[in-house]
């Protein structure tokens, strides 16, 4: 019989919609629903990887234990108690944190393991909490705390209404936006230029979207916070900005004037390689747009100064009047809103951990990814001696992955979820596959979060899903109580009896349900409310439109008695830091790289089908002409990369996109580990850039990895 999905597509952060055609329980075809309130119409190459996933034979179906003879499939019963019986005994043996837990990417896409993953880190109650936000992300986070008191608190530019965009360290062209869902950028960036508006992009690579702008200047990898700090320093020093409605909640706002006032544009060309000339003229073209917005994302994360650049990319936009009206930077208000559920919950923010071997911060709740393999590596009380990873691929995506290797083979007990046997999974001991996209529901709870433009969408299952397979909420809530049970004295027993009998009334459906009606759009729980519900979503499959972004930061502020610190002590010590590493930046020599995205894959999830290998290839090292000549190298031959932690090879693409001084190479590829059940990403290995980044280096505020600027050397792949 054949039927029509109405399902967000999962595989970005962009949030497409998308129509499914299913014959026989078989999808045949995978189209854009021109109606999506959000996306209208656009779709991108990644969306027909859904099918080409679910269809994949190297998916894993059922769990699989590694004996001495091979893979073997175990029953869920067998395979959940192992893992519970061997986690929990380490545990018992060694202390909680001898146990860690990493949560990649692809669970933010996934509405159970947003709404469950809580249970079972408290069942583990261990401080060695990794997730990719501490290679991605977390600067952006803690600016937000730093400013608005919540490290959701993420404001988004107004793109379909501003008139001058400010771009660094981004492409949304290809990324569809990136803590910030946008589908169809080349769609909305032509609105802005149809309305007589200004795009400039500022980044060490001409990108797709540099191609599109007014204006494009490279810039040293970086050297991001300077070019922002000297734009501030201008804005303020020549009077061009004012803070609007938003005055009545700024404090420090004279110290932070003296704080920039080490960063004059002369000062930063040459940390930057950005004229001063150009700064100022771009501080003050900034300052008059009617409606001017800048937005930073990861090329000003992966970097020293990750945090202060997140923090001056929001205090520009502060200064110029820019945040919180239309045109420029608001928050969304979601049907689910992850700032305000944050604050229901115990602690949270910024924690005083430090790690156990480097004294590394710890943010959020969670430790640096960049230092995971120390700890599984050096002896002592609290080395990591086990593990529980979820959904995610550390080996590939985390600085000097030939380490993190190591480390994984050194563990007493892995345990992975996952739906491949990669590069980091096939160190497990058990594997448990959840079932994938198509075969469960979805709400998309992180993403909506960082919306242009506020709606709602329930995505039913697409596929009927086999019952001998199990969808990965049930998998967590099953570990963590199971974990529990193993580890609880006997009074405690009793509790957790009645919680595994009635685990199933808390269906991600009704959860979904409350926390909708906690919401901005919800009845608050009062049922003489109209408010929105998952009936509401469910009989409107194509998605509820909730309206444009507006101002409500100072009701945010308001309520919770909140001002905005332009002098935050953690900002303002970092200020001085920067200017003290003014000099260094300047005499920077060699060769620096950096990373780059492609439109059909997301970081390492999709090369294992065609869609994401097919055509030429995209792993290329791109290098300046003139760096090229000086090094005695030609286009199209195979070249030697290394760093000081390794060494890759790859083949050389000669291009004027890059910078001078700057290499780069895409992310997410290096499939050539053996062991491994993923033959199409096999058969076109390529090489990783995270065994040349360094786990060393890391930003000092939040322990955030830094993976661009890295020093390397490029010589003929015949030499040594």
């Amino acid at each position: 019989m054949a039927r029509s999905v109405f399902k967000t597509c999962n595989l970005c952060e962009a949030g497409c919609g998308l129509v499914i055609d299913v014959e026989n329980e078989r999808v045949v075809r995978i189209r854009a629903d021109e109606d999506d309130p959000i996306s209208r119409g656009h779709i991108c190459p990644k969306a027909m990887a859904l099918q080409e996933v679910q269809e994949d034979p190297d998916r894993l179906r059922r769990p699989m234990r590694r004996t001495a003879s091979g893979w073997q499939v175990v029953s869920w019963d067998e395979a959940l108690d192992e893992v519970a019986s061997k986690l929990a005994h380490i545990q018992t043996r060694d202390g909680d944190d001898a146990v860690g837990m990493y949560l990649g990417n692809p669970g933010a896409h996934n509405f159970g393991t947003v709404a469950y993953i809580a249970g079972l880190r408290g069942a583990l109650g261990t401080r060695n909490q990794y997730t990719a936000s501490s290679v991605d992300q977390n600067p952006k986070h803690a600016a937000s705390l730093y400013l608005f008191g919540n490290v959701f608190k993420i404001a988004v530019p107004d793109v379909d209404h501003t008139d001058f965009l400010l771009v660094l360290g981004a492409n949304p062209i290809v990324s569809n936006g990136s803590l910030m869902t946008a589908p169809g950028m080349r769609r909305r960036l032509r609105g802005l230029k149809e309305r007589g508006g200004r795009l400039v992009v500022i980044d060490p690579r001409r990108t797709a979207t540099a191609a599109l702008a007014d204006a494009h200047h490279f810039i040293r990898p970086g050297a991001d916070a300077f070019l922002l700090a000297s734009l501030v320093h201008v804005v303020l020093s020549e009077g061009l900005g004012d803070s609007g409605h938003l005055a009545a909640y700024l404090d420090g706002e004279g110290e932070l004037r003296r704080l920039v006032s080490a960063f004059d544009p002369e000062a930063v060309a040459g940390p930057t390689g950005i004229t001063a000339a150009v700064i100022r003229d771009l501080a003050r073209d900034f300052s008059a747009a009617r409606r001017a917005v800048c937005y930073g994302r990861v090329g000003t994360s992966l970097n020293p100064f990750g945090t202060l650049a997140n923090w001056l990319v929001d205090v520009l936009n502060i200064v110029t009047g820019n945040l919180d009206r239309p045109g420029g930077a608001l928050h969304a208000t979601p049907a689910v809103d992850l700032a305000t559920l944050t604050e229901m919950m115990p602690a949270g923010g910024e924690r005083e951990w430090k790690t156990r071997v480097r004294g590394a911060p710890a943010f959020n709740g969670e430790q640096p990814v960049a230092c995971l393999a120390e700890e599984m590596l050096t002896p002592g009380a609290g080395q990591l001696r086990g593990m529980l990873t979820v959904a995610g691929n550390p080996v590939l995506s985390t600085p000097n992955g030939r380490q993190l290797d190591r480390g994984f083979e050194s563990l007493e007990y892995y345990a992975a979820i996952d739906i491949y046997r990669n590069e980091t999974t096939r160190h497990a001991n058990i594997i448990l596959p959840p079932t994938w996209s198509l075969e469960h529901e979805n709400y998309e709870i992180v993403f909506h979060q960082f919306a242009v433009h506020n709606s709602a969408k329930y995505s039913p299952p697409v596929l009927a899903r086999d019952p001998r397979a199990r969808c990965e909420w049930q998998i967590l809530v099953e570990l963590a109580l199971r974990i529990a049970e193993k580890k609880a004295k006997p009074a405690g027993r009793v509790g957790l009896r009645l919680a595994r009998a009635f685990y199933g009334f808390f269906h991600p459906t009704r959860v979904l349900d409350w926390m909708l009606r906690l919401g901005h759009h919800g009845d608050g729980f009062r049922p003489w409310r109209r408010g929105l519900r998952v009936a509401r979503l469910i009989a409107e499959p194509r998605g509820v439109d909730l309206g444009p972004l507006g101002p409500s930061l100072d009701a945010w502020l308001g309520e919770r008695e909140l001002r905005i610190d332009l002098a935050h002590p953690a900002m303002a010590a970092e200020l001085v830091r920067l200017s003290a590493e003014r000099d260094a930046f300047e005499g920077t020599k060699g060769l620096q790289l950096i990373g780059r995205r492609d439109s059909r894959t997301n970081n390492s999830w999709l090369h294992n089908v065609p869609l994401a290998v097919k055509g030429r290839n995209r792993c290329t090292l791109l290098m300046h002409p003139d760096d090229a000549k000086g090094h005695d190298l030609s286009n199209g031959e195979p070249v030697r990369v290394r760093s000081r932690v390794g060494e890759v090879e790859v083949v050389l693409e000669i291009t004027d996109d890059v910078m001078p001084g700057v290499v780069s190479l895409p992310h997410g590829w290096g499939h050539d580990r053996p062991g491994m059940q993923m033959r199409l990403a096999q058969a076109n290995a390529h090489a990783s850039i995270n065994d040349l980044t360094d786990d060393l280096v890391i930003e000092p505020v939040v322990g955030n990895a830094v993976l661009n600027g890295v020093p390397v050397e490029v010589t003929h792949a015949r030499a040594g």
